[in-house]
């Protein structure tokens, strides 16, 4: 998809404000939702889908793998599924991923056991720069081929194992990895057991336990999740709607606390456990955040979030609140640079491979408002103050294709009143397309400026 790449200009402190707001839908429960739906039986309906230009991505490469998907109304679809191994392509049929790393991993965990698929998966000038390693040896224990040999960055070909076996599989703090193996185990003859030795996001787990007879989980004897997926089993289809994503509503939870006097509802978002380390972590530090109105939808709890601005005290964040809050660690680096004292994060070794290194390109930011930053493969500290002082120069952030980064520097920018440039926004619209338009609505200003 081309999206005409623009800058954007900010130079104004944001107000006060009160207000109750909606945000974009969940990325990760619709991206996964139109891969079930794919290989379920029957029609799923999905709705409130987020449509961004990741989510489609993946409508786009599911439809040239024969899956018949029609858009009924605004974010409302029918995914017409043919079952376990019913996806089908022409051989060396490109499917391009965009930016979209969760299409690409769950799709080859889908196309890994899927008979007789060899395409060419690919994705954009920032996806092709991460390395996924990991993703190929833990397919290759499935018996897929990926070509040419040794190498590790997209494009791939991939060529679907012909007789693919249950895997034995210990799973860390990448759920999108965990989730590659249990697509291809649902597959896969026999059973896949997969043990989480760190528990990450189990959208997929929820959504699979629609269907009785392919997935169980029990703990161990070291009280670790023990998932069976049995494979080439019958799916159900889906009837989901999509909650708010909790990861875009923490950009606006981190304005709010930023902003004196401020306040915000926001209503309908995504509670998952296992989602909110990002909230969990910033109230212990002396956040005012709120969950009301929480219940339980399709295995998945959502409910509205109440925020109110707040004093912060510097931020503690051990490893065990990155799996939790890997998307939020950009904007948790914004709040501690303005916090007063030592903020230290342990455990974000991952974070150098997302869609940036957003170790060092955080770094870059936070050194321009003279905030200093000290970090190792896998710790920063942040020397964070209430007093940031406005420059003559301006924040600038290189095109880097990185939508968290983007987000973060806007909010940095509206707290601060610092004159800000950031390259290659429309990034932005890969995870939260309608995120220009509630700042607007609580009453941000910024200008745009097309490059291309």
């Amino acid at each position: 998809m081309l999206t005409k790449s623009f800058s954007l200009h900010i130079s104004r402190l944001i107000k006060p404000y009160n207000k109750t707001i909606r945000v974009d839908s969940d990325k990760s429960i619709s991206i996964r939702s139109f891969l079930f739906g794919a290989v379920s039986h029957n029609i799923s309906k999905i709705k409130n889908v987020l449509e961004s230009d990741d989510v489609f991505s993946c409508i786009n490469c599911l439809r040239k793998l024969g899956v018949k998907i029609n858009k009924i109304n605004a974010k409302h679809y029918l995914v017409y599924g043919k079952g376990l191994g019913s996806l089908s392509a022409k051989k060396n049929t490109v499917l391009d991923c965009e930016n979209s790393g969760t299409t690409a991993r769950l799709l080859i965990g889908l196309l890994s056991t899927n008979p007789d698929i060899q395409v060419k998966i690919k994705g954009d000038h920032s996806l092709n720069k991460r390395s996924m390693s990991k993703l190929i040896n833990l397919m290759s224990e499935f018996g897929t081929t990926f070509l040419p040999q040794n190498k590790t960055h997209f494009p791939l070909t991939l060529i679907s194992s012909e007789i693919p076996i249950g895997i034995e599989y210990k799973s860390g703090v990448s759920a999108q990895l965990k989730s590659a193996a249990i697509l291809a185990g649902l597959n896969a003859n026999g059973v896949t057991n997969i043990i989480e030795e760190k528990q990450s996001r189990n959208h997929t787990e929820n959504m699979l336990l629609q269907s009785s007879n392919v997935l169980k989980i029990k703990k161990n004897n070291k009280k670790q999740n023990h998932i069976k997926i049995f494979g080439k089993n019958y799916l159900n289809p889906l009837n989901i709607s999509v909650a708010g994503d909790p990861s875009s509503a923490a950009f606006f939870t981190a304005l709010t606390l930023l902003t004196p006097q401020a306040y915000l509802k926001i209503k309908h978002v995504g509670l998952n456990p296992r989602r909110i380390g990002f909230y969990n972590l910033l109230k212990k530090h002396g956040a005012k955040i709120k969950f009301n109105n929480v219940k339980k939808i399709n295995n998945e709890e959502v409910g509205d979030i109440e925020v109110r601005s707040s004093k912060l005290k510097a931020i503690t964040a051990s490893s065990n609140y990155y799996v939790s809050a890997t998307d939020e660690y950009p904007i948790l680096f914004i709040i501690a640079s303005l916090t007063e004292g030592t903020s230290v994060f342990k455990g974000i070794e991952d974070l150098a491979n997302k869609e940036s290194n957003r170790i060092e390109e955080m770094k870059k930011i936070l050194n321009q408002i003279g905030v200093k930053c000290k970090s190792t493969k896998n710790k920063m500290n942040i020397f964070g103050s209430t007093k940031i002082k406005k420059k003559n120069n301006i924040i600038k952030v290189p095109n880097l294709g990185d939508h968290r980064i983007c987000m973060s520097a806007v909010i940095l920018s509206l707290v601060t009143g610092i004159k800000t440039e950031i390259k290659g926004f429309e990034t932005v619209k890969t995870s939260s397309p309608s995120f220009l338009k509630i700042i607007k609505s609580l009453g941000g200003n910024f200008e745009i400026k097309k490059t291309s």
